[in-house]
């Protein structure tokens, strides 16, 4: 009895030095549902190699790129077919197949001579391997190798949509940046990329059947009417598109109508209903059959480019610029043809055409919460509840099921004061202030409103809206660090998030943005990064 309690003790002892059983004390954003820290640690030099099952062979491969371009270490990448019959005696990175994680969950293993990361899905084994890259690029490294911290980790996201809305028709950030902020998304395991290419002030996406969209409707920003026509060719859509989804992320483009589509009403005035003295040609005409068909030509184009089979018409605000509905001929007849009582039943008729032309082409429909009050099909329909004043909204939208994505402009608008010593930029302020506390905070529960047993919240996201942005230092300064709250607050459960542990582990952050020329802003030292003007 004696021999069994001593080895016992001895057991006990081992576990105690190897597992030390610590959540909040993962550097890792989002926070893990379940880490383990091993007493060991794992050499990361260009000795290791990556092994990888057959289905997981383009994850290898970004695995080897992103340690290049983050450590300038060179590991080797090797099927493990090659590895069956070898002796290999350096440290191993095995990506493997596992059977027991949904979609995007994932495995961390980790001991001093090998790291195993194990999924489901080709989505899982990225978010797994954005671990294992954040937790190297926060390790101090060496001569020629880095020594990371050896942990066990089991991990899979609370919601399955965890976003971020770039707008570029106010002003145009090009190439270089989107994919910056790709990188940034992919590193958070932020997987849906929201992108606003067309707006009152630009038109920023080639058609190839109306070229004078992006040629005439790309030139000026909010603010600068004559700027120089600026837009992505559909060669450089593709390409953002494929390194997006390398890292996970789907875009999902939105193509505003319809209102906001004063740019495309310069470039083809013929397709514009008018608009209203403050915003003229602020509409596409719902009472011309041409206007459809014109419209469902660049939405064929749209969906040719993007494959996430989600395309977003806007659908908000029309009523700041459709004065002119109630002069013009086209749409006069077509409310005595079809009985409308008002201009929301013409707005409502033009969005279920728009929808149906979406259908044919086997594209989800999404649209902001306007659309509540539409008779869209509800499975084939998302509502972006953005409006947090107007709770109905979503109350309408969980009534009625549609798929729902929480994004309120209270706490979720980016282009919001962070606190209350910024100066400059919008004129919101007098709302609120939208700190990244705030957003790391928001819960569904902060909405009024009455949500059945199975909503379909699909998840959460957040928008920067650019008219009051005009360089990239504040285009960082605004988004870091609040994407990363998001972040945590998209993938981390409600029992594993805590505003001190993330604190903390902010704080490590911050030095791998100055590496990546990132001006963010500090809410510990705010004087350390000043507020840029524009």
């Amino acid at each position: 009895m004696n021999k069994i309690l001593l080895i016992l003790f001895f057991i006990g002892n081992i576990l105690n030095t190897t597992t030390i059983h610590g959540q909040n004390n993962c550097p890792l954003i989002p926070c893990p549902q379940s880490s383990n820290r091993i007493n060991e640690t794992f050499q990361l030099s260009n000795r290791c190699v990556i092994v990888y099952t057959e289905e997981f062979e383009p994850q290898a491969y970004l695995l080897q790129k992103e340690l290049l371009r983050y450590t300038s270490i060179a590991v080797s990448v090797l099927p493990d077919k090659e590895t069956q019959n070898s002796n290999i005696i350096c440290n191993i990175i095995e990506l493997k197949k596992g059977y027991k994680f949904n979609t995007e969950g994932y495995s961390l293993k980790m001991r001093a001579k090998s790291i195993t990361i194990t999924a489901g899905q080709p989505s899982g084994m990225i978010n797994g391997i954005m671990s294992l890259i954040q937790l190297t690029r926060l390790s101090m490294q060496q001569d020629t190798f880095i020594p990371v911290e050896c942990w066990e980790i089991e991990d899979s996201p609370l919601y399955a949509w965890r976003g971020f809305m770039l707008d570029e028709a106010r002003h145009f950030w090009g190439m270089r940046k989107v994919k910056q902020i790709l990188d940034w998304m992919a590193f958070y395991k932020l997987n849906r990329f929201h992108w606003h290419l067309t707006d009152s002030q630009g038109w920023r996406i080639e058609i190839k059947k109306y070229p004078k969209l992006a040629l005439i409707g790309g030139i000026g920003n909010y603010g600068e009417e004559y700027t120089s026509a600026q837009f992505y060719t559909q060669e450089e859509i593709k390409e953002i598109v494929s390194y997006a989804r390398e890292r996970n992320i789907h875009i999902i483009p939105e193509i505003d109508m319809p209102g906001h589509a004063s740019a495309a009403s310069k470039a083809y005035p013929e397709f514009s209903g008018g608009g209203s003295p403050k915003y003229p040609g602020y509409t596409f005409n719902p009472g011309k059959d041409s206007v459809y068909t014109y419209l469902t030509d660049i939405l064929k184009e749209v969906d040719a480019l993007f494959p996430s089979q989600v395309i977003h018409l806007g659908g908000d605000e029309v009523h700041y610029g459709n004065q002119d509905w109630n002069t013009n001929k086209d749409i006069q007849d077509l409310m005595k043809h079809e009985k409308m009582k008002n201009l929301k039943d013409v707005e409502n008729y033009f969005f279920q055409r728009m929808a149906d032309s979406l259908l044919l082409i086997h594209n989800k429909v999404a649209a902001w919460d306007e659309v509540a009050d539409s008779k869209l099909s509800p499975k084939q329909t998302i509502v972006f509840f953005w409006r947090q004043n107007r709770p109905e909204q979503l109350q309408k939208s969980l009534d009625r099921q549609f798929n729902i994505v929480l994004c309120p402009r209270l706490p979720m608008y980016l282009d919001y004061a962070q606190d209350t010593l910024q100066v400059h930029g919008v004129d919101w302020r007098k709302f609120s202030c939208n700190s990244y506390q705030k957003v790391y905070s928001f819960s569904p529960q902060d909405i009024p409103v009455k949500y059945p047993q199975n909503c379909n919240i699909l998840g959460i996201q957040a928008n920067l809206w650019t008219e009051r942005i005009e360089t990239e230092d504040r285009l960082d300064y605004m988004l870091f660090p609040r994407i990363v709250a998001l972040a945590e607050n998209a993938w981390t459960k409600e029992m594993n998030k805590n505003i001190n542990s993330f604190n903390v582990r902010l704080k490590k952050q911050f030095d791998l943005y100055k590496k990546d020329h990132i001006y963010y802003s500090d809410p510990f030292s705010p004087k350390e990064t000043g507020e840029p003007v524009r």
